[in-house]
């Protein structure tokens, strides 16, 4: 059986559940786009759910943002297909959905209130647009991309025997 994620915003007038078989937090994400919504260290760290187990109290609450992207990688700016949900009244970064993996969500951990496991390595990516001041803790152990790692977070679950049936 998936985990089940309970989270909500800062407010509380946004709350949800959702199934996740992959509940680790282990990403760190230091794109602009994660560090500007989501604030905090300079990174934001995205679990894996199932979408279709997404339950939402408050949806009346939910802003949407695309984001459009601007980086060295695409000679014009374009527009993410993902959807990143947060609460309008606090400002509370809640979940990614893209429309691309229709049966996925991604929950931030910071909205979470599950007690999640804890990484046993994290993995750092996005490094090549991480902010000036931002001082990435890279611990022994850990993995460092300046853009994507190779595993997706179901394949590093797997790989690291954590997926929960």
């Amino acid at each position: 059986m998936p985990m089940l994620l309970k989270g909500s915003c800062r407010c509380r007038a946004v709350r949800f559940e959702v199934q996740s078989h992959t509940p680790v937090p282990y990403q760190l994400c230091y794109c602009s786009i994660c560090r500007k919504q989501q604030g905090g260290g300079g990174y934001a760290i995205n679990l894996g759910a199932v979408s279709d187990t997404l339950k939402v109290d408050g949806e009346k609450y939910l802003g949407l943002y695309r984001a459009t992207i601007h980086d060295d990688e695409r000679s014009e700016p374009e527009v993410s297909t993902g959807e990143r949900r947060f609460c309008r009244e606090c400002g509370s970064a809640m979940w990614l959905y893209d429309p691309t993996w229709p049966e996925l969500v991604h929950p931030f951990a910071s909205a979470v209130d599950t007690d999640l496991p804890k990484a046993p390595q994290r993995v750092h990516l996005m490094l090549k647009y991480k902010a000036s001041w931002v001082e990435p803790d890279i611990r022994l152990g850990d993995m460092a991309f300046d853009l994507y790692p190779p595993d997706s977070i179901a394949g590093w679950h797997k790989r690291n025997g954590l997926w929960v049936e």
